[in-house]
């Protein structure tokens, strides 16, 4: 009985482990498959239509802009230009992305996570504090790093990139996802919309009414 019970206990946890493992973007099977909007003629795989693969061009895998710096005159200092499977089609069922971050003197990209990619970043100009925090018991894992340097960046994980430098800083990042995502966690929880009840962040965060209200306007 003991046995048995034991098979079923490992059959059950294999099959687990095999959902867990497919909870990324899976693997092409085929070539290519190329976003296209157009269903009247397409199959539907991976969130995607694929365009017929005699109608795809070289132009489908091609994007151009990665050279010209976003703007940063915002609230943080920072801009990305993302890369994925909206900017470029060919990029359907592939598993990456592909980001510039443009970041003005001590600018911010804020503390965020991308919920179905891990991040891989290397600095091109300027000089960066960056760094994650770990699911419990969140243990900080931070660097700074120069032209040339990289880190990565765990899938899920709450991280930022803050330029301490007194002159613009670049940095690419490849993302294991076709579409990886991004929440912003200080937008998220107090620009929500509709907006999350005040008494939730209060006791949250340990804070009173009137530091909830004014962190809630500024989003």
């Amino acid at each position: 009985m003991i046995k048995g019970v034991t098979s079923l206990i490992t059959v059950a946890l294999l099959a687990l482990a095999s959902c867990l493992v497919s909870a990324y973007d899976p693997s092409p099977l085929q070539d290519f498959c190329v976003a296209i909007n157009n269903t009247n003629s397409a199959v539907f795989v991976n969130g995607k239509f694929c365009k017929d693969p005699a109608a795809v061009t070289a132009d489908d895998f091609f994007f151009s802009g990665l050279n010209i710096p976003a703007n940063t005159a915002n609230k943080v200092g920072f801009n990305v230009t993302l890369v994925n499977v909206d900017m470029l089609p060919g990029l359907n069922t592939l598993g990456i992305s592909l980001a510039r971050l443009d970041f003005a003197p001590y600018g911010l990209d804020p503390p965020h996570t991308h919920p179905r990619a891990s991040e891989i970043l290397v600095v091109a100009e300027g000089t960066l504090l960056v760094g994650f925090v770990t699911s419990n018991p969140n243990k900080l894992f931070t660097k700074v790093l120069n032209k040339g340097d990289v880190f990565a960046f765990p899938i899920g994980l709450i991280h930022f990139q803050f330029n301490i430098g007194q002159t613009n800083a670049v940095a690419f990042a490849g993302l294991s996802s076709q579409n990886p995502g991004v929440i912003t966690i200080a937008s998220a929880v107090f620009g929500s919309n509709p907006p999350i009840n005040p008494d939730v962040l209060i006791k949250a965060f340990q804070v009173d009414k009137n530091v909830v209200d004014y962190l809630q306007k500024q989003f």
